[in-house]
């Protein structure tokens, strides 16, 4: 079973830059599809950004494209999350998670970690 377990989360002003990271251990890493969703007070999770096991294809979600990278280190067992241009509507709980698909699709994610806070001030 996949066990992941996010880091980096914290308090950032607008515009800024933020980087996570998601370590995981139990499994086989680099044959997994790495993704990353967030959840906003009083709103459902939603899906951030994608990234095939190989490293060959990458997904994101239309309001974070060209602010948010998503990339992953196989050697390190870990997933990051580059938060540039930061906005206060970014502030969520982000979540790590994992899935056997081959393709970064926004579903099929059936692992979880415990979630970072990203608060962005204005």
């Amino acid at each position: 079973q996949v066990q992941l377990v996010e880091s980096g989360g914290g308090l950032v002003q607008a515009g800024g830059s933020l980087r996570l990271s998601c370590a995981a251990s139990g499994v086989t890493f680099s044959s997994y599809t790495m993704g990353w969703f967030r959840q906003a007070p009083g709103k459902e999770r939603e899906f951030v950004a994608a990234i095939s096991w190989n490293r060959g294809g990458t997904r994101y979600e239309d309001s974070v494209k060209g602010r948010f990278t998503i990339s992953r280190d196989n050697a390190k067992n870990t997933v990051y999350l580059q938060m540039n241009s930061v906005k206060p509507e970014d502030t969520a709980v982000y979540y790590c998670a994992s899935s056997k698909l081959v393709v970064p699709a926004p579903a099929g994610f059936n692992s979880w970690g415990q979630g970072t806070q990203v608060t962005v001030s204005s």
